[in-house]
């Protein structure tokens, strides 16, 4: 008598294969009609530079290792950058200056990131992005965003181990915030004021860190330093290193 397969729930399946899973839908995704028909012309169209290029033109998935500790949250993947490579914060300047950062504070195994076979990977760290497609003219709507967020909400029920989360720019700072509320996990009042460099604790073991985003906009006007960004991941890693705190009950 053959044995009966048993297939297994959500919850008895690993974080691993669930996180897996769950890049697989969003891959997928459909959702948002604009953002399909942008993703889907510009890898069509292309830049000359990339003509050779077979664009991924699709929506983006997150990355990383599922026990991950840190979390670095990004707005959307750039028209030429990761909708051409797909792969967060790859292909692109903004990429070159996030992973040098990474790399620098042992985040990653190198300082660049080109394509997909270039053999960068993640240590103890978590990509995502508040929008996982192109946006024209990089600028996102309210109910895309909120389309979206709902892939990282199931993102951070997987990630159980994180202690470190950096949202780059104040559009991801609001999504993660908005996230943590949807989930009914404690955030402080008044919500934090998003200003580069500001450090919140959130519970016992999580804590906020806020980063302008290394967009060219931001690194080639001086407002992002090599420097500033820098000291955002050194206090990364030392919040990981620290021990937990026991979290605070609510009253």
């Amino acid at each position: 008598m053959p044995k009966k397969i048993k297939h297994k729930t959500d919850q008895e399946r690993s974080p691993r294969v669930q996180l897996q899973q769950l890049q697989q839908e969003l891959v997928g995704c459909q959702l948002c009609p604009r953002l399909v028909d942008y993703r889907q012309r510009i890898a069509k169209q292309k830049r000359r530079a990339f003509r050779d290029w077979e664009y991924w033109g699709k929506p983006v998935p997150s990355f990383g290792q599922w026990n991950a500790r840190l979390l670095i949250l990004g707005l959307a993947p750039a028209a030429h950058g990761a909708n051409r490579t797909g792969r967060m914060f790859t292909g692109d300047r903004s990429g070159d200056f996030l992973y040098d950062s990474l790399h620098r504070y042992g985040f990653c195994n190198q300082a660049s990131s080109r394509d997909q076979t270039d053999g960068l990977r993640l240590s103890d760290t978590f990509i995502s992005a508040a929008l996982h497609c192109a946006p024209p003219a990089n600028k996102p709507t309210p109910e895309e965003l909120e389309i979206c967020r709902s892939y990282l909400w199931r993102e951070l029920q997987l990630l159980g181990r994180l202690r470190v989360i950096i949202p780059l720019g104040h559009i991801a700072w609001k999504t993660y915030l908005r996230t943590r509320q949807e989930l009914n996990w404690p955030v402080p009042r008044p919500l934090p004021k998003f200003e580069h460099g500001a450090i919140y604790e959130l519970d016992g073991r999580t804590t906020l860190i806020a980063s302008y985003h290394p967009s060219q906009q931001n690194t080639q006007t001086g407002r992002l330093t090599k420097e500033m960004f820098d000291q955002v991941f050194e206090a990364a890693r030392q919040q990981i290193k620290a021990p937990l705190k026991r979290a605070r009950k609510n009253n």
